[in-house]
């Protein structure tokens, strides 16, 4: 476990660029937020309210320097059939599915087959 004054320096080392940067990204996010759930067919309160989620969550358990994780064009027109034929009660599960799937790639290393992706 890293020691408190590490942890300080990483987290607090420049407090003003990083508050500046997540209003920033806080001002972005909210009409993508809105326009992908409308994409995706749920209210975009929803919409707000995940992209609230996981700008929190990935702050505290994951992520990287100038790493934006948010919605995406592709996920909501993926989930809008599973919403269509379902609701919006299966979206949390398959949201938690896809972050289920993505761990247990990461514990299997199959970031390694990105290599074969062709950078274009």
């Amino acid at each position: 476990m890293p020691a408190f004054p590490s942890l300080r320096c990483e987290w607090f080392a420049n407090p003003h660029a990083d508050i500046l940067a997540g209003i920033v990204v806080a001002l972005a996010l909210i009409p993508e937020a809105i326009g992908f759930s409308i994409i995706a067919g749920v209210d975009p309160r929803v919409g707000l309210y995940a992209s609230f989620s996981i700008a929190t969550i990935i702050a505290f358990v994951g992520g990287r320097r100038a790493m934006i994780s948010a919605a995406t064009a592709a996920i909501a027109v993926l989930v809008l059939p599973l919403i269509r034929d379902h609701g919006v009660d299966y979206l949390l599960a398959a949201t938690i599915l896809m972050g289920v799937f993505q761990v247990i790639a990461g514990l299997l290393r199959l970031d390694l087959l990105m290599q074969y992706v062709l950078r274009s």
